[in-house]
């Protein structure tokens, strides 16, 4: 079994910073992609940054400039850090990864619990 675990959310007022970290455990191959997406209330869930096992970003455009995503895939754990962060950045947060459980297994994804994050003042 896969399971990711997150940590990290909570209350920040406009302008200030959060950091989500995700672990992935279990039974791993080798990870495909971990990435970070949100989704708020009455909003489909969307990508906000992912990495690819080889060095690759890419971000939701609003985010751009505010958040990094980072990735040790020594570790198989993957961060974002969010800067700057507004009120339209809340939104509960999943850890999503694209693994390879078993050699001889197609990659799947799998995806954390999630974990709020509100920003309001």
């Amino acid at each position: 079994q896969v399971q990711l675990v997150e940590s990290g959310g909570g209350l920040v007022q406009p302008g200030g910073s959060l950091r989500l970290s995700c672990a992935a455990s279990g039974s791993i191959v080798s990870i495909i992609v971990m990435g970070w997406y949100r989704q708020a209330p009455g909003k489909q869930r969307e990508l906000v940054a992912s990495f690819t096992s080889g060095g690759v970003t890419n971000y939701l455009d609003s985010v751009k400039g505010r958040f990094t995503i980072s990735r040790d895939n020594a570790k198989n754990t993957a961060d974002l850090q969010m800067n700057s962060l507004r009120p339209e950045d809340t939104a509960v947060y999943y850890c999503n990864a694209h693994i390879r459980p078993h050699w001889y297994s197609d990659p799947r994804d799998y995806w954390g619990q999630g974990t709020q994050v509100t920003v309001s003042s």
